[in-house]
């Protein structure tokens, strides 16, 4: 009986270590435990803290990972500085309108001073964007660590970033082109249940749309005014994706059949036989929804990732060491 004890406690032993990774190379759920272990609570601590000031920065955080993601993969390009020589990720038009960097930067200053060059800037980005979306109320989900930061960091590579212009079947292409399936891809674009999107993102949707229509016909007419109205206070007006801003739920799919997508790539979602089903689904099962985007959010926060040698520990965020 000892020695059958004596093994089941070995066996424990061997999972738990094995969980925790202590290599310098692959990813795992503890990463840090041994090396830098205060470090989630900062990171969660620091967003809470900026949300309490400012709700609107949760959207801010998430897009922020997705744009990271998309470019390069999950290696914290996008919070690069542009220099003399290089212009980068985050001057690029489809990013001048993130927001949330200082708070990546307050984390990173405060684990510096617990234990500095150990946690990664891409690590903090996809933390602050899990932490940003429970509390805006959405799903509890966890993400492995251990991601390096990219040393390159240039406009040019956002062209991958997906366009507010795009039809479903093209969304489909280019989400599958980085591993996504069509359901994946409609429950990332749920995310948008958070934040707003600018008139210049949508006010092609509004006049001369195409050569039969002069609005979008996959617009609600109520809504298109309502659009029209946010427009005529400029570019850079801003309007709401669905009627719960700050509050991470299903509602934007709701507002999706009812014809309310403010963007093109929002609305195609409904309006295109392939991925309707979908958006009915998620609109009626917010449970499922919650399900299917915290595991398209972890899938999403692994595209890749440097480890080891092949990234770096950034000593400042905005720039490579």
């Amino acid at each position: 009986m000892v020695m059958s004890y004596l093994f089941s406690l070995i066996l424990v032993m061997d999972i738990i270590v094995s969980g925790w990774s202590f290599g310098v190379d692959g990813l795992s759920m503890n990463y840090y435990i041994m090396n830098c272990p205060f470090a989630e609570g900062i990171i969660k601590n620091t967003v809470n803290m900026a949300l309490q000031s400012d709700p609107t920065l949760a959207a801010g955080l998430v897009r922020m990972h997705f744009h990271d993601c998309f470019v390069e993969g999950c290696d914290g390009s996008v919070l690069i500085d542009s220099t003399k020589g290089n212009t980068a990720e985050k001057d690029s038009p489809a990013n001048l309108s993130l927001r949330g960097y200082e708070i990546i930067d307050k984390a990173k200053e405060e684990i510096e001073k617990q234990c500095p060059g150990v946690v990664s800037c891409a690590d903090i980005v996809a933390m602050a964007a899990r932490d940003a979306v429970f509390f805006a109320g959405g799903p509890v989900y966890d993400i492995p660590k251990g991601r390096k930061d990219g040393r390159r960091s240039k406009i040019e590579d956002t062209m991958k970033l997906p366009s507010p212009t795009l039809n479903s079947s093209e969304l489909i292409r280019m989400f599958g082109q980085r591993g996504f399936t069509a359901q994946e891809m409609v429950a990332l674009s749920g995310a948008h249940t958070l934040g707003v999107a600018r008139c210049s993102s949508f006010k092609h949707r509004l006049s001369n749309f195409d050569t039969t229509n002069n609005v979008d016909p996959t617009l609600d007419t109520q809504f298109a005014k309502t659009l029209s109205k946010t427009c005529s206070r400029g570019d850079n007006a801003e309007q709401t994706f669905d009627s719960t801003r700050n509050s991470f739920d299903n509602d934007y799919y709701y507002a999706l059949q009812r014809k309310n997508g403010v963007l093109f790539s929002d609305q195609t979602l409904f309006a295109s036989g392939i991925t309707r089903g979908i958006v009915y689904g998620y609109a009626m099962n917010q449970a499922m929804f919650f399900l299917d985007f915290q595991q398209a959010m972890v899938k999403m926060s692994m595209l890749d990732v440097k480890e080891g040698s092949k990234g770096e520990v950034r000593d400042n965020c905005r720039q490579i060491n």
